[in-house]
């Protein structure tokens, strides 16, 4: 899979079968999506290509109602390369493109650029200025183009629709696991390790305290997780929010990677969460403290596989 930022290196990806999205997640309903796209496209023998926004439109439209993305383009581009997607194009979201009614975006990006043989989309697809464009209207285009158009219906995963904003809430709500279901993997954060006030060394449980993370980010609570070094996988008790035992308001996003010793200052690391161990609390002493930390680290060892 080769990640493309916008139309570069169109004799790539031209004249194959694409699906246009936001894709953020890359869950089990678009991963339904995209197996679709490849059978067409390797029928064909064309290439599978995704073509998403970064950043997501809303961020540009309304900045202030703009959610934080479940995963950055890498991350997103990494899943469909995994799903077996060509290439992905990453378009730079701009005012040129949202300003493009949907019959010019039609013309414009799907036949000129794209040069499309075919489309795969969900049900909810909508395209154009003021999103005036859908899955009617793009069948519409399609066919006066002589282009097919498949449009799947949406994914029920153990008894829930699968989508970027379900997904989303769940992950507010701290139900990683249930999150994880709905995606077909683990939720991932990845963030740069910065120094701290290294209380929890002292304490007899060291932590990497993470810092520029672009994407969602679970409410306060202990969390069971893996964290992966460079090559190597390990346990991890996740702590978010503020230090109530010592008076600490400050939030905080603190590892303690178990099994692992070496310098992580400055070094990017990569958190699958798990699960949700339980909520901050507020301890009457260290000494009560230290025993909860011991029983997190216990039931960490026993729910993560490495």
């Amino acid at each position: 899979m080769k990640l493309l930022h916008g139309f570069d290196e169109p004799s790539t990806f031209q004249g194959g079968y694409f699906s246009i999205g936001n894709f953020d997640g890359v869950h089990r309903g678009h991963q339904t999506m995209v197996a679709r796209l490849i059978e067409r496209a390797r029928a064909a023998s064309v290439p599978a290509v995704v073509m998403t926004f970064s950043p997501h439109p809303i961020a540009l439209l309304r900045p202030a109602a703009a959610p934080a993305p479940l995963t950055n383009l890498d991350r997103k581009a990494e899943l469909l390369g995994q799903c077996g997607v060509d290439y992905v194009i990453g378009y730079p979201t701009d005012w040129e493109l949202l300003n493009l009614g949907p019959d010019e975006f039609f013309q414009s990006i799907i036949v000129t650029k794209l040069q499309a043989k075919g489309l795969v989309e969900g049900e909810n697809f909508f395209y154009g200025h003021n999103r005036a464009g859908n899955v009617t209207t793009l069948a519409q285009s399609c066919q006066a183009a002589g282009l097919t158009l498949d449009v799947i219906t949406p994914v029920a995963f153990h008894g829930r629709i699968v989508s970027s904003s379900v997904i989303r809430g769940l992950i507010a709500q701290g139900a990683v696991a249930d999150a994880a279901e709905l995606l077909g993997t683990f939720y991932r954060i990845r963030g740069r390790v910065t120094t701290g006030l290294a209380r929890g060394r002292t304490l007899g449980f060291p932590t990497a305290n993470l810092t520029e993370i672009d994407t969602e980010i679970p409410p306060d609570g202990v969390y069971s997780a893996r964290c992966l070094i460079g090559g190597g996988a390990y346990r991890a008790a996740v702590n978010l929010g503020t230090n109530p035992t010592f008076a600490e308001n400050h939030r905080k996003f603190e590892v303690h990677i178990l099994d692992f010793q070496g310098d992580l200052y400055g070094h990017s690391i990569t958190i699958d969460f798990v699960t949700r161990l339980r909520e901050t609390i507020a301890f009457q002493s260290v000494e009560q403290l230290v025993h909860q930390l011991q029983t997190d680290v216990a039931a960490v060892r026993q729910v993560v596989q490495i």
